[in-house]
């Protein structure tokens, strides 16, 4: 059997050893009915890699995806492919994330009114979160990182709305509050915006905004 594998980086931090079958010996060990086929481990190179602590599963699939060359061929596989998850397990743990609070400076709120709205805004859209998954991880990292929480100036409803749109089509969890009416303005009013996200992504919505002061 003829086979061809695939280059690996000289430092050896990239791997591509995934076989090509380009010919099959029917004399071959490989392809026999006692030997391992393609998509069987070799079980002497198996217990090699056992031997340096390579989980089963895992020795088995570094095998199979090397077309079981050998054990070392396999141990180089599995530790590049370990290697390059913790850097991308790294390169995940530096993303910070953030709230963003967008304050509706068309309506005539006073402090007071407005850190009501702030803290509805906050409660709404930690709320919304808690329903899928992938927004509570958002939460618990956020919360690693110190919560981090800005207030920022919106110009008007519309402003408001547009603001909100944006946030939803890059698919980040948001949240606007409608107050009641009890004080100062009118019933359905948008006070508070309030978006969670990545850094990068949020700042893509409300980047250009003032500090509320």
């Amino acid at each position: 059997m003829e086979l061809q594998i695939g280059s690996r980086d000289q430092d050896r931090g990239s791997p591509r050893a995934l076989v090509q079958v380009l010919t099959m010996d029917p004399c071959s060990p490989t392809a026999t009915a006692e030997g391992p086929t393609r998509t069987e481990a070799n079980p002497e190179y198996l217990q090699q890699l056992k031997d340096l602590d390579i989980p089963e599963e895992e020795a088995k699939k570094a095998l199979i995806l090397t077309g079981n060359v050998s054990a070392e061929e396999a141990a180089i596989f599995y530790f590049d492919s370990l290697e390059n998850q913790n850097v991308e397990d790294e390169e995940e743990d530096e993303r910070y994330y953030k709230m963003v609070f967008v304050v509706n400076m068309e309506l005539s709120m006073g402090v007071g009114k407005i850190a009501a709205q702030v803290g509805h805004a906050a409660v709404g859209l930690y709320q919304l979160m808690q329903g899928e998954a992938k927004h509570r991880e958002i939460v618990c990292r956020w919360d690693e990182h110190g919560a981090k929480k800005v207030v920022l100036q919106g110009s008007s409803t519309a402003h408001l709305l547009e603001l909100h749109a944006l946030a939803l089509s890059l698919a980040l969890p948001c949240y606007i509050v409608q107050d009641a009416g009890r004080t100062q303005i009118a019933a359905g009013s948008h006070t508070v915006l309030s978006i969670m996200g990545e850094e990068e992504e949020v700042n893509k919505v409300t980047g250009r905004l003032k500090l509320l002061n």
